[in-house]
Parts: C-alpha cells; sequence; structure tokens
C-alpha cells in the first residue's frame, strides 16, 4: 500500500525506490521522532514518558509536511497510560488492512523467524505488545482478533477497510477504492501504472537488488510470497483448527469462515 501511494502520487516512470518509503508515509513508532523531545536513548526512556509524548510526536509527525501525511501504524485503536496509540485530533482518517490470519500466521512466523505454533501463540495473546528500543518505541498490537475488533467493530465515514486478499485478486477496483476514499481523481493510465510499479513482484525484485532496511535480521526476505491461501498447504489441520477456534468470530465478519471446501 505505501508503495502505490508513493507511485502514484510521484508518479515516477520506474518504481519508486522501497528503501525510500519514508519520504511520506512515516512510521509512528520511530523513535526519532521522541528524541526531538527527549535526547535520552530509547531504551532508556519509560512506557510511561513514551505515552505522555506521543500526543506532542503525532502532532511533529502532522506538521512535518505542508500537506497530508501518510503514517504507518501497526498499533491496536485502544487507549494506553492515559493517551491514546492513535491521536484523533491529528487524524483525519484510515486505511485498514485485514489478513486471513491463517495466512498472517505463516507470515508472522517467517518476520520474526518463530516456528508457525510460536506465531499462532502471539497471534492469539490478549495485549500483545514491544518494548521500548533505541530505533523504536513500544507498540500494542493485542491479538490479531482484538486488533480487528478495535479498528474496525464501529464503522464510519473516516475508516476505509481493504482485504490483502482483494488487492491480489481485484487490484483495479480495491486500489481504486482507496482513491474513492482519499478524494483523488487520477487517470485510468495513471491507476494501472502505480499498480503495476508495487506489484509484488517488482518488490521483490527491488529487495533482491538493494535489499530492504525494514526486513528483521532473522528473516531471509521482507517480500516472501504475496500470495493468499498457503495455508491451505502449510499448516496442518490441528493448526488450522487451533486458529480458527481463537479467531472465528472476527473472520466471520470478513469472509474468512467458514473455511473454503
Amino acid at each position: 500500500m505505501r508503495a502505490f501511494l508513493h507511485n502514484l502520487l510521484r508518479n515516477p516512470n520506474e518504481p519508486y525506490d522501497i528503501n525510500k518509503l519514508a519520504d511520506f508515509t512515516k512510521g509512528d513508532a520511530t523513535m526519532a521522532w521522541y528524541n526531538l523531545l527527549d535526547k535520552r536513548p530509547g531504551s532508556e526512556i519509560t512506557k510511561e514518558e513514551v505515552a505522555a509524548l506521543r500526543p506532542k510526536v503525532h502532532t511533529l509527525i502532522t506538521l512535518s509536511r505542508p500537506d497530508s501525511v501518510f503514517i504507518k501504524t501497526h498499533n491496536k485503536l485502544v487507549e494506553d497510560r492515559g493517551t491514546p496509540m492513535i491521536t484523533m485530533e491529528q487524524t483525519a482518517g484510515a486505511i485498514y488492512i485485514i489478513r486471513n490470519p491463517l495466512d498472517v500466521a505463516i507470515s508472522f512466523a517467517n518476520h520474526y523467524g518463530l516456528t508457525i505454533d510460536q506465531a499462532m501463540n502471539s497471534l492469539a495473546t490478549p495485549g500483545l505488545h514491544t518494548e521500548n528500543s533505541d530505533r523504536y518505541c513500544y507498540e500494542i498490537y493485542g491479538s490479531w482478533s482484538e486488533h480487528v475488533q478495535s479498528w474496525t467493530l464501529n464503522r464510519h465515514a473516516g475508516l476505509h477497510i481493504v482485504r490483502y486478499e482483494d488487492l491480489l485478486d481485484a487490484p483495479l477496483k480495491t486500489f481504486g477504492g482507496v482513491l474513492k476514499f482519499l478524494g483523488l481523481n487520477v487517470t485510468r493510465d495513471r491507476l494501472d501504472k502505480a499498480i503495476k510499479l508495487s506489484s509484488f513482484r517488482v518488490l521483490q525484485e527491488q529487495e533482491k537488488r538493494q535489499g530492504f532496511v525494514e526486513k528483521t535480521a532473522v528473516a531471509e526476505r521482507f517480500f516472501r510470497e504475496g500470495k493468499a491461501g498457503q495455508w491451505k498447504k502449510l499448516l496442518t489441520r490441528e493448526q488450522i483448527d487451533g486458529i480458527v477456534a481463537v479467531h472465528q468470530e472476527q473472520m466471520a465478519r470478513f469472509g474468512y469462515w467458514p473455511l473454503p471446501d
């Protein structure tokens, strides 16, 4: 999605550099923002101090550009330590991308160097969160179901929900829906071009040539497969049943349950 936005709005002739996706899609967990207000190493800053600084940091990010700023967040839509993880006063709207947890478990395991069972346990952990480090401040994910419910339970005009699977199966319709939500009117040729320059194959080729700064040290690659339905081949019956048992309610809301024959 971030690659698509850059390729659409910058309209380059070549695929936009994946290592420059922070040009105008900022990450809300980047500790460097907090260090503008507190010079100590991030690992020395407490969660309480991060929480107190968060609204000010979100204001700084908003003011970092003269126009709209796109923010990448992993956070659950929740309040923590007296402040919201998402500062609504600085938020115009949200594009929420959801993916089948059966496939998320596989991707999560690869990204963090875990077994499938370990990834399943993480995705089922209430209140799942990270810690402060010198590079990133703590994030609150919650379980997969908690995260989904926090963002999507109350539908409103400022929220646009996108299924990952629809980005693959119907890119023109799905990305076109994103443009409509953003109030952008572009030509069909420009939309087609942005989709083409942002394809998973193109992103994979870029990472292969020059690497990707967001890849974890334990992952072989960040852009791994980019497919839907891998769970059918890679998960055991026990693993499938275990994921469904925990997340069936939210899976059903987005067409992931009942499972296909």
